[in-house]
């Protein structure tokens, strides 16, 4: 095809023109295009415009067809220190491996400029009554990290094109929008959109910026480092009209919680989707992030707003340069991504969603699409009278944590707003938390310290216990920290049912915290309201939370309005305020070079550990037969239950050989920072205490709760990590067996990464959730779906079988699963091989993209 690249109007740059191209195919059809589907075509056309099958491309992105891989280059990759890390640990023991067999190391490196932030490591050990509890959790990670941050350090200076921000400075989504995308990059002269992927499912952030942005695991993003695109077909875009406009005092936050249960029920997993109309149109861009930020909780890749006027403020907000401000609009202008320019896009699906209706709510106590109205908290049994015990310090249904965390909605000013006037409020009237509520704010950047302080909120806030504990991912990570041992014991003594209560995004049963036995989302204003009440067995709407003068006060009472929100942030938030952070923040020296490409393993180390994945079992193909199930497992298992990243305890396989290993309880940390080491990370396969598997049951034929499995043929039941390594000293192959949706949640690959290296083969479900689906087939794990309404109770299967799995494996074909009975029956069973395109079959049959890497260097 011929070279599009062309001027860009009132600039000394160039584009590429994606809307000729298409058009020189079929006449008039850019402007009916998706905004999704404009930006593919572009990246398409500015990198294979020598490719013969670029037009075949373009041709299948305009008629909405699937047939076709065609290659997707993100421009940026963005990490967190966990994934990050360990995607960065892996391509460290390739080094090793390279130097093993003569290569030069120094060949391995990223190809796509990586950024890393350290924000995933911080626990909130002191709480925010502590004055100095922000310099005491940091030391505290210091401490605990240190084999983990020296090697982080070291990848600063051993690696090309990987920019570190260190600890304690943000969460890395908001710093994603606030500094890192600048909505259109400009590379040698040539403008062109922005797009990233991310190691957490959380990266669609920054797609409130009509950013394309992506959630992928570990495995996935390493491909994109090295250079190697991430292979895709015509995604399903799905269209969501926003009407109408929000009633007086509903967040942000209520409108996403809506949106969630409402799109969880449309099926748009997997989807990208386009957020437009008069309702898209009123929403601020911390409004739109809020949204953009729980993506991965209504199940869909992307969730995508338009560039328009708001976008521009927003960017002028944040301290982006006059000229990049203009640079954006004069780019989306011209190639068509301009909200004015998107009118006659064309979606195969749209879906209605009336903002106007959507009142205050929470969710709970398990799921984030689980939405409550608060109106109807007592109705639907969550609130109830609250009974004056004798017995002990707190109620049943105490929450035991408040937390205001997450970037989900402190990049949302108005958010973090509206819980400093609701706190101000309180003050003034006397009212205080519970004396057994843990409470903690961390916001996502330091920003937001700044305008809460010159609005005079800040001390508001720590008045009632809500003080700044750390600028980073912490209680949505399930990285709560300690309770006081007196709170603790009297749960455990009484048993009693404790909540958490979070302005975050995920609150999956095991989560929070290991003593919170559920947890419930809701907004900053909401979290301190529920700190006062002290428990979740409150009517929120109804219920008085103290009482002033004799007269009871109620949450409308303190509740602050909107035009007392807006005051404050058109006052208080200003672009000097996001210079003064992110100017120093982003001068790094990048002048220094490692002493040798191979990093220099510490032996005692559990953090960081050379990985193993080039040799022994893992080298090995896999034949499919003879295979054992480790699990049965029911619907809705996430990437928790499968690898928890909360804290280890002292009687968890991973807290048993912590000790082994000379750790003290104290420095156990989370099982999320280990996971540099696999002889630790393993022992977190399955390891969540909520767990179901329904190979284990209770004398009643219930299933058994906790990390369990009962090995056979033998039958006996011993906790999951035991039979995993009975398992493996037998060298017997494994199967699990899951329900709907499994592998919900973050974007972890050791979800993947745990259960390859126990010896599963073979993964059958009625449905992936799509991250988790990939780093499957990134470690080589065969993922098949039950195809006619079949599944694990209609085969009766009850786990003492043994299976194998036969046929020609290609994308989405047909496979033969063989069930054998213990009696001694065998039934042929038809599945579909979830492995989606020949990019995966290619991967899979080379062992995981960590041996397909290899493969290019030796």
């Amino acid at each position: 095809m011929k070279h599009y690249q062309k001027p860009l109007p009132s600039t000394n740059l160039h584009y590429f023109d994606a809307e000729q191209a298409i058009n020189d195919i079929r006449p008039n059809a850019y402007e009916r295009l998706p905004y999704t589907t404009k930006v593919l075509a572009e990246q398409l056309v500015r990198n294979c415009h020598d490719d013969p099958q670029l037009g075949d491309y373009l041709t299948q992105l305009i008629d909405n067809k699937k047939e076709l891989d065609f290659p997707w280059y993100p421009v940026r990759v963005v990490c967190h220190d966990i994934l990050g890390q360990t995607a960065l640990v892996d391509l460290a023991g390739l080094r090793d491996a390279i130097a093993k067999q003569g290569g030069d190391p120094s060949l391995v490196n990223p190809v796509v400029p990586t950024q890393l932030i350290v924000d995933h490591s911080l626990a909130v050990e002191h709480g925010g009554d502590d004055s100095d509890a922000f310099a005491k959790n940091r030391a505290i990670e210091d401490r605990r990290n240190d084999d983990r941050f020296d090697f982080i350090n070291w990848t600063k200076t051993a690696f090309k094109n990987v920019e570190v921000i260190t600890a304690g400075n943000g969460i890395m989504h908001q710093i994603n929008l606030e500094k890192m995308s600048p909505v259109v990059q400009v590379r040698d002269g040539v403008a062109f959109p922005d797009t990233c992927v991310g190691t957490d499912s959380h990266t669609p952030h920054t797609d409130a910026l009509g950013v394309i942005s992506v959630g992928v695991g570990g495995l996935e993003a390493e491909c994109v480092m090295l250079g190697m695109p991430s292979m895709m077909r015509t995604p399903d875009i799905v269209g969501v009209h926003l009407t109408g406009k929000r009633q007086a005092g509903i967040s942000a936050t209520d409108i996403v919680l809506a949106l969630t249960e409402f799109l969880r029920n449309e099926r748009v997993v997997g989807a990208y989707l386009e957020f437009f109309g008069e309702g898209a149109n009123s929403l601020s861009v911390g409004d739109r992030a809020t949204i953009a930020n729980m993506t991965p909780e209504y199940g869909a890749s992307a969730g995508l707003f338009y560039i328009d006027q708001n976008t521009l403020d927003y960017l002028t907000l944040t301290g982006r340069e006059p000229s990049q401000v203009k640079l954006v609009e004069t780019y989306a202008k011209t190639i068509g991504l301009w909200a004015d320019k998107m009118t006659n896009a064309h979606y195969p699906r749209v879906l209605e969603f009336d903002l106007s209706k959507v009142t205050r709510n929470i969710a709970g106590p398990s799921n984030p699409h689980a939405r409550v109205a608060t109106s109807e908290l007592k109705s639907k049994g969550i609130a109830g009278i609250v009974e004056n015990r004798t017995d002990g310090l707190m109620p049943d249904g105490a929450v035991i944590i408040a937390a205001i965390t997450s970037c989900t909605n402190t990049s949302n000013p108005r958010n973090t707003v509206a819980a400093g006037l609701l706190a101000k409020k309180a003050n003034a009237l006397g009212l205080t938390r519970k004396p057994w509520v843990k409470s903690s704010f961390a916001p996502g950047s330091k920003v937001a310290q700044l305008y809460l302080a010159e609005a005079g909120l800040l001390h508001e806030l720590e008045k009632l216990g809500f003080g700044i504990v750390g600028f980073a991912c912490t209680t949505c990570n399930g990285m709560s920290g300690a309770l006081r041992p007196e709170i603790e014991q009297e749960i455990i003594s009484r048993d009693l049912y404790t909540t958490a209560v979070l302005s975050g995004n995920r609150n999956f049963d095991g989560r929070i915290h290991p003593h919170a036995k559920q947890a419930f989302l809701a907004s900053p204003p909401l979290v301190v309201a529920y700190a006062i009440a002290g428990t979740i067995r409150f009517d929120i709407e109804n219920d008085p939370l103290g009482h002033h003068d004799g007269k009871p006060i109620y949450l409308k009472d303190i509740y602050p309005s909107d035009d007392e929100i807006d005051e404050i942030v058109a006052k208080c938030v200003k672009p000097s305020q996001f210079r003064e952070i992110y100017i120093p923040m982003f001068d790094l020296d990048k002048s220094q070079t490692a002493k040798s490409p191979l990093y220099d393993w510490r032996e005692k180390s559990t953090y960081i550990r050379r990985p193993p994945y080039w040799e022994g079992a893992l080298a090995k193909p896999c034949e499919l037969k003879n295979l054992r199930p480790l699990a049965i497992l029911p619907d809705n298992i996430t990437t928790d239950h499968l690898s928890p990243s909360n804290a280890i305890l002292a009687n968890s396989a991973a807290g048993e050989y912590l000790l082994s290993m000379g750790v003290p309880e104290a420095d156990f940390n989370s099982y999320a920072t280990h996971r540099g080491d696999h002889l630790t990370a393993q022992r977190a396969t399955l390891a969540n205490p909520k767990l179901f598997n329904e190979m284990v049951l209770n004398d009643d034929g219930s299933v058994k709760q906790g990390s369990l499995a009962r090995i056979e043929p033998d039958g006996t039941v011993v906790r999951m990590w035991e039979a995993i390594e009975t398992y493996m000293q037998r060298g017997q192959p494994l199967i699990i067996i899951a329900g709907a949706d499994y592998g919900q949640g973050s974007s972890r690959d050791w979800a993947a990464k745990g259960v390859r290296l126990a010896g599963v083969e073979v993964i059958i479900a009625e449905g992936f959730e799509r991250i988790h689906r990939t780093n499957l087939v990134g470690m080589g794990v065969l993922p098949l779906q039950f195809m006619n309404g079949e599944n694990r109770k209609t085969l009766n299967l009850d786990g003492t079988e043994i299976y194998s799995v036969q046929g020609e494996i290609s994308a989405r074909c047909t496979l033969d699963l063989i069930i054998e009975r213990k009696n001694g029956n065998v039934q042929t069973v038809p599945v579909l091989c979830r492995l989606d395109s020949d990019s995966d079959v290619k991967t899979y049959k080379a062992g995981g993209v960590l041996r397909e890497f290899a493969g290019r260097f030796f």
